[in-house]
């Protein structure tokens, strides 16, 4: 099943009562990436007080992971409120961090949850995305005078090979859209080879 994805990180500016809030949205697979994201904010603005952020990784539908954080901001007006933008917007592996400079009028809670709500919505609004195809794992057994033969299908069928290792025989991991699969074996029956799928990733 495919899914929208950021395609280019954006970002946008939302001011109010000379608060300045700086919403960045961007492409982020696993933690790791969300986290380098985060850290690439922080060093673009170093003088900022507070970094707030949420992502979501995976299907928005289903996603394998979620989270979020406040930094330092009163419980619950900053990250949740980003969270739930992103939610609302049916958009898969994303990380969306809003920096905040505070203009030295007090906001309070709710006026902090408006505040971070519109600046995420302002950024999603103008952001542009991608369709992510979800791939299914698969490691093929084959005979050497196939690999090359296997390789052009794969690549012809939206596929990606991920390893290949040499014994007896060539094993080749690959990853493929699950609608393919039953082509590949039919493929693959016809030249004897033998096909194992995996666990199902996005």
């Amino acid at each position: 099943m495919s899914y929208p994805v950021p395609e280019t990180p954006l970002e946008s500016l939302y001011e109010i009562k000379k608060s300045k809030f700086l919403a960045r949205a961007g492409y982020a697979g696993t933690r790791e990436e969300a986290m380098a994201f985060l850290d690439q904010v922080k060093q673009d603005y170093p003088d900022a007080r507070h970094h707030c952020w949420a992502y979501i990784l995976g299907n928005p539908r289903s996603p394998s992971s979620v989270a979020m954080s406040d930094d330092g901001e009163p419980g619950g007006t900053a990250g949740k409120p980003i969270l739930n933008v992103l939610q609302h917007k049916d958009v898969g592996d994303i990380m969306m961090v809003v920096t905040r400079y505070f203009g030295g009028i007090k906001l309070g809670a709710g006026g902090l949850v408006r505040a971070y709500s519109a600046s995420a919505q302002q950024t999603m609004e103008q952001l542009a995305t991608v369709e992510q195809i979800s791939l299914t794992p698969t490691q093929v057994t084959c005979d050497f005078k196939y690999e090359q033969l296997i390789r052009l299908w794969v690549d012809e069928h939206q596929g990606v090979i991920s390893d290949v290792n040499y014994s007896q025989e060539v094993d080749i991991h690959l990853m493929l859209p699950e609608e393919h699969l039953i082509a590949l074996e039919e493929f693959l029956a016809g030249l004897g080879a033998k096909i194992a799928k995996e666990s199902p990733v996005s």
